[in-house]
């Protein structure tokens, strides 16, 4: 054990403070009281994993428990950052990997507006449609099933959950030998109408 100049017995002091969900909220709080926490110009040393994971559905788990509070989940979705395919949560002084086992957001609600589709997630971000904000579908190469996506902000996507694809189809359009949907100025297909009718 060390001790100190007196001769006091202290425990040893670890390389570095122990990864917390805790500790990520004080600092997320911190870094956020003026506005949306620039993320993209912070670049820290990588910390290690926690043990936080974003479900399909959108829910998020610490230690394999659902986080239930909203204000929380959209705390840390405040802070989440990907490079590559990889997912961070990140403040001025820390980067911590976390698992996303498909979009980290779920957009739950599409809305015609002047300016094109409007699209509302889980975590009420709110983004129209358009070319800096896409949408693109990927289909199962097995099942044909589609998955549609919108991005929300620097490479951080929501999937579009059923309904709300629904209404998508239901807004749909043909352009190009293409049904797909129109919003913000450009045209986004999702099928090709030779599928579509062979459907």
């Amino acid at each position: 054990m060390a001790k100190t100049k007196n001769g006091e017995a202290t425990s040893p002091k670890s390389a570095a403070p122990p990864l917390s969900a805790e500790s990520l909220v004080s600092a997320a709080k911190a870094a956020g009281r003026r506005g949306p926490p620039p993320v993209h110009l912070w670049n820290p040393p990588f910390c290690g994993d926690i043990d936080i994971r974003i479900a399909r559905s959108g829910l998020w788990f610490y230690l394999g428990t659902p986080i239930g509070r909203k204000e929380l989940v959209k705390l840390f979705a405040g802070i989440l950052k990907r490079e590559g395919d990889a997912y961070f949560l990140v403040t001025p002084v820390e980067k911590v990997g976390i698992r996303v086992d498909d979009a980290p957001f779920v957009a739950v609600d599409i809305e015609p507006v002047p300016e094109g589709l409007a699209f509302t997630t889980n975590v009420d971000d709110r983004v129209v449609a358009g070319p800096e904000h896409p949408i693109r579908v990927e289909r199962d190469p097995l099942t044909g099933e589609p998955s549609p996506y919108v991005l929300i902000r620097r490479d951080l996507w929501a999937l579009i959950d059923r309904k709300s694809f629904y209404r998508l189809v239901d807004l749909g359009q043909v352009q190009d030998d293409w049904f797909g949907v129109a919003s913000g100025g450009a045209f986004f297909p999702v099928i090709p109408v030779a599928e579509l009718e062979l459907g």
